[in-house]
């Protein structure tokens, strides 16, 4: 099975927060797709948090332990598809629509993405 991470996954990853850190790392042995956008998203919060340097370093590591999906602009159409029929940030759009691209289960816990019984394949990272 294909995986893909979102931001909010990654995140809790990184903070250590369970039961989601837990599954994330599992994921990670087997470099789960993520949007390029996605990974932005992360940069800029790490940022915000803990500094300019502390994001390169987040980044750096993550580049090695993910297939990250540079959008095409078939991609950003179709997130802009999903973020007009579904009520979710635009970056959650794109985690969306990678996901399907790659036949993947989006593993996350944001509730954007979860509520209103998703058409798309996803796992509840918050139980």
């Amino acid at each position: 099975m294909t995986e893909c991470l979102d931001s909010w996954a990654i995140l809790r990853w990184l903070d250590g927060a369970e039961p989601a850190a837990s599954r994330v790392e599992a994921a990670l042995a087997s470099s789960p797709v993520m949007s390029w956008i996605n990974l932005g998203e992360v940069a800029y919060i790490i940022e915000r948090r803990a500094g300019a340097e502390q994001a390169r370093r987040v980044v750096r590591d993550l580049r090695r332990q993910l297939t990250l999906d540079l959008p095409s602009e078939a991609r950003v159409l179709e997130a802009a598809r999903i973020k007009a029929r579904h009520p979710m940030a635009y970056a959650d759009a794109f985690a969306v629509a990678t996901a399907v691209a790659h036949g993947a289960t989006l593993l996350t816990g944001d509730p954007e993405i979860l509520g209103g019984g998703p058409p798309w394949p996803v796992v509840d990272l918050r139980s």
